[in-house]
């Protein structure tokens, strides 16, 4: 990913996507010195608003005049239908089964319509890049160029604020937020690692590193639905493996501890994505000094919160 397109995307999501803030997280014993970059404060509390405006503006007029289409366990859904509503357009929405009510809810607010399936064909939608019976422009969550340099201007704020930042973690679902940050930190500044956090029930990229090419893993639903996966795509691996210089996988249970941690003491509310990279930074394997961790998105549903915050192990 061009650094070029990663800041003309940042003029073209302007008033769009916010500057989220990038806050310390003061931890006594904590493996590093932890930053968060709060992308759960976007207007659809996740950054997915940043690659999905900007890969529906980059398309004509007319493709997107036929209403908008994507595959998605909820927050570039609502990416999609931000933007399909301030076109005056339709969304189509295939969703996971699993995927939480808070986000359908989400979506249907927008005025999005969804459509349930079961995990392995929704799989195949992320794969083919094709919905049978949904017209309109489709817009691939992960893939798509758009999509990664507008997830990119992530990088482009977090070092602003933080020049001199040692490591950045960054939630892995699909890759392609990891693509787009790690492109504009490794242009900028390419002494900085990489590390991607994965719930260890869907472990895809770990498994991959350890096999040098993507592999098929047992995958496992969790409260951790924004990230992780059954396979790493066959198209993002080799994207994707240049820039990173670790995969963590991280236990349900750590990341419902990072949940608790950043609502006490940041007054933070992070769905399971959103708390990942947090937790694979306080197991010491990003490594230390300034380590930023991707608060990716805040939209959990509210009874999970309360459980978890009630001390529920996810």
């Amino acid at each position: 990913m061009e650094l070029a397109a990663i800041e003309v995307a940042r003029e073209r999501i302007a008033g769009a996507a916010i500057r989220t803030p990038l806050v310390r997280l003061h931890v006594d014993d904590a493996p590093a010195d932890i930053y968060l970059k709060l992308e759960n404060l976007q207007p659809i509390g996740s950054f997915k608003i940043r690659g999905a405006t900007n890969a529906v503006m980059l398309a004509p007029p007319s493709h997107r005049a036929r209403g908008l289409v994507t595959a998605s366990a909820g927050n570039m859904a609502q990416g999609i239908a931000w933007a399909a509503r301030a076109l005056g357009v339709s969304a189509t929405i295939v969703v996971p089964e699993h995927a939480p009510e808070a986000k359908l809810t989400a979506i249907r607010r927008l005025g999005g319509q969804v459509r349930k399936l079961p995990y392995d064909d929704w799989w195949n939608v992320i794969i083919t890049g094709r919905v049978d019976g949904a017209d309109g422009l489709f817009v691939h969550p992960v893939q798509d160029a758009g999509v990664m340099a507008g997830n990119g201007t992530i990088g482009l704020e977090i070092l602003e604020d933080l020049p001199d930042a040692d490591a950045v973690v960054i939630p892995y679902g699909g890759g392609g937020l990891t693509v787009g940050i790690a492109s504009a930190i490794r242009a900028l500044r390419p002494q900085a690692k990489i590390f991607t956090a994965e719930p260890d029930t869907a472990a895809a990229l770990a498994a991959a590193f350890d096999a040098g090419h993507p592999v098929d893993v047992d995958y496992r639903a969790s409260f951790v639905d924004g990230s992780g996966s059954r396979r790493v795509l066959d198209s993002m691996w080799p994207l994707v493996a240049p820039l990173v210089d670790g995969a963590v996988a991280v236990g349900v249970a750590e990341v419902a501890a990072a949940v608790r941690l950043l609502a006490e003491r940041v007054r933070v509310i992070a769905e399971g994505a959103g708390a990942l990279a947090l937790a694979a930074a306080l197991t010491g394997k990003a490594g230390t000094g300034k380590v930023v961790c991707v608060v990716s998105g805040g939209n959990i549903d509210l009874s999970k919160l309360a459980e978890i915050l009630g001390g529920a192990a996810g």
